[in-house]
């Protein structure tokens, strides 16, 4: 008997000291950010310091071969990239990743990226039901990917899935007549990356959007190319 309430005394005392092993909340830098949702935490450990992946949560965003996938992972590290964060610790995931809200000082960084039009509202996975209205706002505005052409705005869940439907070439305005580039097949994700490489303003809107190189936008108001867009 005494023995068993040694045992007993012993794994209690285990229990109240195991628990801040599993972490609520991380604070550190982030020095890395993967895509639209993924980031690096630098975090201190004791004496020194680790890494830890983290996932936002509640969100999802473009894939980085969809349309707008780089402008996602660009707004992301806009918000967060080289800041001081902390990490309310939600879950982890099957990849051993953190799932999070991440905090940048006083801003929201998940529900900034629904606001921003950057992210969806990953809808499996939802606690906050107050991103659902960010959501609906930034749609009604069409900022960020909801101003994409509808055929291109496929949530990030069914792409993987390969359950979207692959958006053709960026049509010309009907009012521009199409550049030879289009008429010959449509243009192509060929490498591209800098507005001197671009024939016209439809090249660069297709390789903006298709393509997500998001460089060409450099002011993040939608319009690429400002010299070749602007004087339209």
């Amino acid at each position: 008997m005494n023995f068993a309430r040694h045992a007993l005394w012993l794994f209690g005392l285990l229990a109240i000291f195991a628990g801040p092993l599993l972490a609520a909340e991380y604070t550190g830098k982030v020095v890395g950010v993967s895509d639209g949702d993924t980031l690096t935490l630098l975090v201190l450990d004791g004496a020194s310091f680790k890494q830890i992946k983290v996932r936002l949560g509640e969100i999802d965003t473009p894939e980085s071969r969809q349309p707008y996938g780089q402008r996602a992972k660009q707004a992301l590290s806009d918000l967060a990239y080289n800041q001081q964060a902390r990490v309310v610790v939600q879950d982890v995931d099957r990849y051993g990743r953190t799932v999070g809200r991440v905090f940048v000082g006083a801003t929201d960084v998940n529900a900034e990226m629904i606001r921003q039009g950057a992210a969806w509202v990953y809808r499996q996975y939802l606690k906050d039901r107050s991103l659902l209205a960010l959501e609906a706002e930034a749609k009604a505005a069409k900022r960020g990917l909801w101003g994409l052409p509808e055929t291109e705005r496929c949530p990030p869940w069914d792409w993987r899935k390969g359950s979207c439907s692959k958006p053709s070439a960026a049509p010309a305005s009907p009012a521009v007549s199409a550049p030879k580039a289009a008429a010959s097949g449509g243009f192509s994700c060929s490498g591209k990356r800098y507005c001197r490489e671009m024939s016209s303003c439809e090249e660069a809107q297709f390789y903006l959007t298709q393509c997500g190189v998001g460089s060409l936008d450099g002011n993040k108001d939608g319009v690429p190319c400002e010299t070749l867009c602007r004087g339209r």
